[in-house]
């Protein structure tokens, strides 16, 4: 086809898809087939402002309206969205090209946060203390910020919005949502599909763009929050430049989580664990475990079952039943394959090399097999970096200590797991390792949503993690009340106006 002869895909603000004055578009592409299918639209400042502006006029009644209009709307988008979520998972595989099963996983981990606003008039209740002195009570309101700005990433292009939007909007916010222009689709569908629920027009907002968006919300003045993932450089430059803007920011960054195997760990379940984790989603997660730390005695054998496992799977177009789909871009999959060449340089052992993978899908995808490599040296790339690939490294220690240590070492902290049948280890290890988010015998431990998600160190920038309390938290400001009113029987104060007699 001719790429002039793609679709374009619109903004989507005040309720419409809307072109905006930008020119500027950017070709989004099925990394399963290797061509383009769309342009996306690439919004400037004055497009970013355009949308804050119809944000914040829509703020001037939703911040105002009832709890319980909120919360149908809520409902509505709930049912909704069940009953056409496949429509949304074929769109999600035809743009990222994780396969179906992936999709409709990350949706169903979406709808619970969607679950979770449902709930939001029981989450800003406020506290109420009478008679805190003579006639005086105290109490405290949980009020909206008004608009707020959402910056998602690539490789969960419904889920991650869906950890903030629902929430924000349920406690009263407008939004203004930058998705990732690599994978757009998901974002509009959603703002339709709210529209559909009854949302008044202007409340959630697309805009499409890249860093000059992204930029255009950190500086507004009227956009008093931003929530942000992705890697954790840019992490890093969102929360700098969004503080020093005066807003909140919560900015969800990178990782690189480590699995410790203990030697009485069932290696069976560990190895399974590996495979799902290392791979998943072609490993382009931020909770994908990139790195195995096993214990010296086990480590043989785990290397020997996770690559009897990975002959079994099948890569391949995410539309065709296959158990691993292609990276997003050609770029990213050169890079994600250069690691293998400098694994070996440093000495690590390639044990199973993705480049060479058969795939079931079409040749000009950007294909990568699962790779393992085995001995990798912590001073390698293939150790410190965040891969963001189907490459699972493993490292050996000589015990639990030594292993702990490893992982505390770590710039980042997100998560983590323990693999053991002692609960007396595992106790300590859920104490000890510094992450955010720690597993035991689980190896994503990712948060249901009515706790929430988030790392320490390189991992988080903020005070605030994603969804659960913490995202009430975010999205809205307490007010304390301290209130006195006479008693009747005191007839009131005389201000010395004139009184009929």
């Amino acid at each position: 086809m001719d790429p002039t002869d793609l679709p374009v895909l619109d903004h989507w603000v005040g309720g419409a898809a809307w072109a905006g004055e930008s020119t500027r578009t950017q070709p989004v592409t099925d990394p399963a087939l290797g061509v383009a299918t769309k342009h996306v639209r690439l919004g400037s400042t004055a497009d970013v402002d355009h949308a804050v502006e119809v944000a914040r006029a829509a703020y001037e009644t939703w911040g105002v309206a009832s709890m319980a209009a909120r919360q149908q709307v809520m409902f509505r988008f709930r049912e909704l969205f069940t009953a056409r979520r496949e429509e949304l998972a074929e769109i999600l595989t035809g743009e990222h090209g994780k396969v179906l099963s992936d999709a409709l996983g990350e949706i169903a981990r979406g709808l619970e946060v969607v679950e979770f606003a449902c709930g939001m008039p029981q989450l800003v209740k406020g506290a109420y203390s009478e008679n805190v002195s003579t006639g005086v009570d105290v109490y405290s309101l949980r009020q909206p910020l008004g608009v707020v700005g959402v910056v998602s990433p690539f490789n969960f292009p419904a889920m991650v919005p869906l950890w903030f939007f629902p929430i924000a909007i349920a406690a009263g916010n407008t939004v203004v949502l930058k998705p990732s222009e690599k994978d757009p689709s998901p974002a509009v569908w959603m703002a339709a599909l709210m529209q559909e629920a009854g949302l008044p027009d202007g409340v959630l907002n697309v805009v499409h763009g890249d860093k000059e968006a992204v930029d255009a919300l950190l500086d507004h003045d009227d956009v008093a929050a931003v929530s942000f993932v992705g890697s954790t450089p840019i992490a890093r430059y969102v929360y700098e430049r969004g503080t020093a803007a005066g807003k909140r920011v919560q900015a969800l960054g990178g990782a690189k989580n480590h699995m410790l195997v203990l030697p009485d760990a069932d290696l069976d379940l560990v190895a399974d664990a590996a495979v799902n984790a290392g791979f998943g989603s072609a490993g382009e997660r931020c909770m994908a475990v990139s790195v195995v730390v096993a214990v010296d005695s086990v480590a043989d054998a785990l290397v020997a079952k996770v690559r009897e496992r990975m002959a079994t799977l099948r890569t391949g177009d995410g539309r065709r039943a296959c158990d691993m789909g292609p990276l997003i871009t050609r770029e990213h999959r050169d890079k994600v394959a250069g690691y293998l060449d400098a694994a070996v340089a440093d000495g690590a052992d390639v044990v199973v090399d993705g480049r060479g993978v058969e795939v079931d899908g079409e040749p000009d995808g950007f294909w990568l097999g699962p790779s393992l490599v085995d001995r990798v040296p912590t001073t390698s790339a293939v150790y410190t970096d965040e891969i963001f690939g189907p490459v699972l490294s493993v490292v050996r220690v000589g015990g639990y200590e030594e292993g702990v240590a490893l992982i505390n070492a770590s710039p980042y902290g997100n998560g983590t797991a323990i693999f053991t049948h002692d609960g007396g280890a595992a106790r300590r290890f859920q104490r000890e390792v510094e992450a955010g988010m720690v597993g035991v015998n689980v190896p994503i431990p990712v948060p249901v949503a009515y706790h929430s998600f988030g790392g320490w160190k390189a991992s988080l920038f903020g005070d605030t993690k994603a969804y659960g309390t913490h995202g009430v938290d975010f999205y809205t400001r307490e007010k304390t009340v301290t209130s006195r009113w006479l008693d009747p029987s005191h007839g009131g104060v005389d201000l010395g106006f004139p009184r009929n007699s």
